[in-house]
């Protein structure tokens, strides 16, 4: 008998879990179709071609694609940059996709657009947004000569709550491989939000990828060189102001700046104040290369 019922719970046990990932799965691609490619539509990567142009990297961050970018890099390029925002491994696809993600995979992406970009561009600057600041962060520390580095809400780091989930992702992503996004609003313009394609939900995979991303770059940022610029809402909803402090406090740059702006939660780069956001980035960015004017 015991062992009946032992069976029986096994299979109503597997039974709920099968139920819950196809539910959460059909509720984000519900919201965000797939193009034939297999992206999102809207989603892709993003190319404002510029040949012999000063170019601009921009990373985006977990979960979301580079559309949380879009702005910045029309406004970069009507500037007269070469821009180009690759879309991360296992982002903007299939939620199946987000569960076969590693920091590995994530930081050769951004290390290879990086290089690809340098060998065909005269100067190259980087911007990563959220863990894309991350991921920013591990790319300066290897490569010093890079002449201009912007953070945008970095994700350097984790809250003690979420940072135990990942430690623990081992264990309830066997029950539970998917889980509903946390930590509140990260876009307050009710506009932008909806237009927003990220998952909507969270891998126990992608979460172990996003904590080892976020560690890594934690322990890189006493070697980032290049000049940084961190840009910071005071009303994030993901990353503590003490943190962001105590990350910028960090840095190994000589030349670093940290500004504050409010009335934004985490994704600054879409949500109300975004143009001051953008007119930062654009003239750090200026500051830094070639003193040769670029054309429109």
């Amino acid at each position: 008998m015991a062992a009946a019922a032992l069976a029986a719970l096994v299979v109503l046990g597997l039974a709920w879990r099968a139920r819950r990932i196809a539910v959460l799965t059909a509720a984000s691609m519900r919201r965000r179709p797939l193009g034939a490619n297999g992206v999102v539509v809207g989603g892709d990567a993003i190319v404002c071609e510029r040949r012999g142009a000063p170019a601009v990297l921009i990373i985006h961050g977990a979960g979301d694609t580079p559309q949380t970018v879009r702005y910045l890099a029309d406004a970069l390029y009507a500037h007269g940059y070469h821009v180009f925002a690759p879309l991360l491994p296992g982002h903007g696809r299939h939620v199946r996709d987000f569960r076969r993600v590693s920091a590995d995979a994530w930081s050769a992406a951004v290390t290879a657009a990086y290089e690809r970009l340098v060998d065909t561009q005269p100067w190259v600057g980087v911007i990563g947004v959220s863990m894309g600041g991350a991921l920013a962060v591990q790319l300066a520390a290897t490569k010093p000569a890079m002449p201009a580095l912007a953070l945008v809400a970095p994700y350097l780091v984790m809250p003690p709550h979420i940072e135990r989930a990942a430690r623990l992702s081992w264990l309830w992503g066997l029950a539970l491989p998917i889980v509903p996004s946390a930590e509140g609003v990260s876009i307050l313009d009710p506009e932008e939000r909806a237009r927003n394609l990220a998952y909507g939900v969270f891998t126990a995979t992608a979460l172990r990828a996003l904590h080892e991303t976020t560690r890594r770059a934690f322990a890189a940022l006493m070697r980032v060189q290049p000049p940084t610029l961190v840009i910071q809402s005071r009303e994030d909803n993901r990353i503590a102001t003490a943190d962001a402090k105590r990350a910028f406090a960090r840095l190994g740059a000589r030349e670093r700046r940290l500004e504050w702006i409010s009335g934004a939660a985490h994704i600054i780069t879409v949500d109300y104040g975004r143009q001051a956001v953008i007119d930062a980035l654009i003239a750090w960015m200026d500051a830094h290369r070639p003193s040769a004017p670029i054309n429109p």
